[in-house]
């Protein structure tokens, strides 16, 4: 630094004094001889402007030569995204980035295509426009300004060479995607280099897929090497034959509970393992870390080039035809058998359900106790697709409106989602999307089809999924982060009884949906408003913050 002021200063020394009189001569105030026929007045006129003038052009060369030697200052929210940058996104490609600066360093975030418009020839009711209509976003934006407190010990920790800890990821794709976002937290709080989660082998899809088939490696070291070392593999001075795995984790701990439960083991023994971070780490986390979280997420975590360079053509088929809505159907089997609901598909598919329920009693994941019917009515069973399309229609979509699909097969096959086609016989799914063997090489890949869905719906104008869930979350968390596009999530605790009623009509039944509905429109919700929330669905207000 001190070099640098050095230069700055002989820089002004050396100059030569032609180089002033140059930037004179070229004022237009600037006259080389005297004119005998200008009084003696204008004369001291023309001095003064040529004074003045000559001030100003100094001030200027000093003012540049000050922007160019010197460093870029910062300011409280300085790294931002303008909202008005995304409209500008080319149609031609879905992977365009937003610059993040931090520093001397830069990383990016894939934003989806720019929210489609509406035909003008299209006559649309006010329920119509209301339901197509983009939240503002009441002025938040992406602000990750990390403490002074963090950035300091970040230089000891992204250095780490002596302490490395493993995680092992389990799940489908979103599920993986929050356990990895949970490593590089602990990794942080733990002070140790992190290797390359490992993906375990899917017990329901059998999917075998490593962390370099779904995400971009080199990426994910590059966007997170200030904050945590990450390396491919452990050294050889680490590998040991018997390493006792740690999976006996509680739900929510804390960074103070992480510490004092392994930061001495791993002094000790240089290497930790984990397994079974669903849900362990704490939602309600110190700022930075809460930061790092969003970072992760949003930034780190980008789809290998294979699976991004298709899901944007799949995107841009869909986005180049108009509008359309993303729905995330949750009707596979093993969801049913989680959730422990009747499927709606009639006795023979409940008892295919109930025996596989009995086969896998650890599959039933919530409130164990309730009855079929008490668990439906408390929302925690997926919409079926004849819910799903009178629950549409409630909030005026048009019958030609198009629709995307997302997730995997629904048990019961076409059946299943008869209703919804039905209703709304634009439906299209990514194996329709796809041309001709685009798809072959995922076809026993769940999770990289699962993320070819996200890109897809990501770019759509609405997302609704008809459960909750990681990819939910995931993506409420998502389209708010790169501005706020609208999302619908379904009320079902309230409006499943409205379901239930024969006697209501259907203009009541479509009053009362809208009603439940009215504030369902994508407007960043605070996630301190409910402090369990997880900031990765609500990023309002640790990681945006307003202009």
């Amino acid at each position: 630094m001190a070099k640098s002021n050095r230069n700055f200063k002989n820089s002004f020394i050396t100059v030569n004094p032609s180089f002033f009189t140059h930037l004179l001569s070229v004022s237009p105030f600037y006259s080389p001889k005297k004119n005998p026929k200008i009084p003696h007045h204008c004369s001291s006129s023309n001095f003064v402007l040529l004074f003045f003038s000559s001030l100003f052009i100094l001030c200027t060369f000093l003012g540049i030569c000050f922007l160019t030697f010197s460093p870029n200052s910062s300011t409280e929210c300085s790294e931002l995204w303008p909202l008005s940058t995304f409209p500008s996104i080319s149609v031609t490609s879905l992977s365009s980035v937003l610059k993040h600066n931090s520093g001397s360093r830069e990383y990016d975030v894939t934003v989806p295509l720019p929210p489609r418009g509406l035909a003008s020839n299209l006559n649309l009711s006010a329920e119509e426009e209301d339901f197509w209509k983009q939240p503002d976003g009441m002025g938040f934006q992406p602000c990750l300004r990390f403490s002074l407190e963090y950035r300091k010990a970040s230089s000891g920790i992204a250095k780490q060479k002596r302490k490395f800890l493993v995680v092992v990821v389990s799940g489908g794709l979103n599920q993986q995607r929050n356990q990895i976002v949970d490593a590089v937290v602990i990794a942080r709080i733990l002070d140790a280099a992190l290797v390359v989660p490992v993906l375990q082998v899917n017990r329901i899809w059998g999917d075998e897929s490593e962390f370099s088939d779904i995400f971009d490696v080199e990426h994910f070291k590059k966007t997170l090497q200030a904050d945590v070392r990450i390396v491919s593999s452990l050294p050889s001075t680490h590998l040991v034959p018997k390493q006792s795995i740690e999976n006996q984790i509680p739900c929510h701990v804390s960074p103070m509970w992480i510490r004092a439960r392994f930061f001495r083991r791993l002094n000790e023994e240089g290497l930790l393992i984990l397994k079974g971070l669903d849900s362990k780490l704490s939602r309600n986390l110190p700022l930075d870390l809460q930061k790092l979280r969003c970072k992760v997420a949003f930034h780190a975590l980008r789809l290998a080039s294979p699976i991004q360079d298709l899901g944007n053509q799949m995107a841009r088929r869909m986005w180049i035809e108009g509008p359309y809505i993303a729905i995330h159907l949750r009707l596979e089997k093993d969801v049913w058998v989680r959730t422990g609901c009747l499927t709606g598909l009639g006795i023979e598919y409940d008892k295919i359900i109930a025996m596989d329920r009995e086969s896998n009693p650890d599959f039933l994941t919530d409130k164990l106790n309730m009855t079929q019917s008490a668990r439906r009515l408390a929302g925690l069973c997926p919409l079926s697709a004849q819910e799903v399309a009178r629950f549409l229609k409630a909030l005026g979509v048009s019958r030609n409106a198009r629709m995307y699909i997302a997730g995997g097969e629904p048990f019961g096959g076409n059946n299943a989602i008869q209703p919804l086609i039905q209703e709304f016989p634009n439906i299209i799914t990514k194996h329709m999307l796809t041309r001709e063997g685009e798809l072959t090489p995922y076809m026993n890949r769940p999770s990289i089809l699962a993320a070819i869905d996200y890109i897809v719906s990501l770019s759509s104008n609405v997302f609704l999924p008809s459960h909750g869930g990681n990819m939910g979350r995931a993506m409420q968390g998502h389209r708010a982060y790169v501005g706020h596009r609208k999302y619908v999530k379904p009320n079902k605790r309230m409006m499943l009884p409205l379901f239930e009623d024969t006697s209501i009509s259907e203009e009541e039944f479509r009053k009362n949906i809208q009603k439940l509905h009215k504030y369902s429109k994508g407007q960043p919700e605070l996630r301190t408003k409910k402090m369990d929330r997880d900031v990765l669905a609500y990023p309002v207000p640790e990681c945006m913050c307003k202009r």
